[in-house]
């Protein structure tokens, strides 16, 4: 597996909170380690499954950054279902072609991808999300307009009684299209908040297109493309 080790650290965005990493390579643990203490965590490593098990069940930590594609995973898949309270979020590296599997287990809030290979910015960005979803103060109330409604402590989105079902990617570009409500949005300004990083071609036009299909089933249709420009999400003549 090849990591992006050209790329910079982020700014420093951590406020010490304990991360475990646990990967297979070498390479990546290390990157990994590396780049987010400089952004301000405190990291543990583990290279197995089951040595990621005990340091769980030994010290507590803020957030798990998990492999998926150690062989082990089912046997963790079980496990992180037995307390889901008392577990850290994770975040999972994963191979393109196991997206599909493991997409329908998380967690929408509490658990959350990065595809391979790692890209640092990505990481970054995807572990603040998780662990700023725990902060009960980081909203006074749930992001709204009109009657689309999401809720961040549970990464849900509903338009009036009827839920969503986004994943990740998903609930993120809506978030931040209502974040930016009646004002366009560039692919490239899409691109980085959704994926922490530049991607051309279709990528944009089928994530609009699948969150387009399940916001916009009533009236009035609140997902807009303006076309040459970008995106923008809102209520046309209000």
């Amino acid at each position: 597996m090849q990591s992006s080790l050209e790329e910079k650290p982020s700014p420093r965005r951590g406020g010490g909170q304990h991360v475990l990493v646990v990967a297979d390579d070498p390479g990546v643990s290390e990157l990994l380690a590396t780049t987010m203490e400089l952004a301000g965590y405190r990291v543990g490593t583990a290279y197995t499954g089951a040595e990621g098990m005990v340091r769980l069940t030994q010290h507590r930590f803020d957030l798990v950054v998990w492999d998926a594609t150690l062989p082990d995973l089912a046997g963790f898949a079980r496990g992180r279902r037995v307390v889901p309270a008392d577990r850290p979020p994770l975040l999972f590296l994963a191979a393109c072609d196991a997206l599909p599997r493991l997409a329908r287990e998380l967690s929408p809030g509490a658990e959350d991808y990065v595809t391979k290979p790692v890209r640092i910015a990505e990481v970054l960005a995807r572990a603040e999300a998780l662990l700023g979803a725990r902060r009960p103060d980081r909203y006074e109330g749930p992001p709204c307009y009109g009657d689309l409604v999401l809720d961040d402590a549970t990464c849900r989105a509903r338009r009036g009684p009827r839920p969503l079902g986004l994943t990740p990617a998903e609930y993120r570009l809506l978030h931040h299209l209502m974040a930016n409500a009646e004002r366009v949005l560039s692919k490239e300004q899409i691109s980085r908040h959704v994926w922490g990083e530049f991607r051309a071609g279709q990528a944009i036009e089928k994530l609009v297109s699948r969150l387009r299909q399940k916001v916009d089933q009533e009236e009035p249709a609140l997902v807009h493309t303006h076309r040459g420009f970008g995106y923008w999400l809102g209520c046309p003549g209000h």
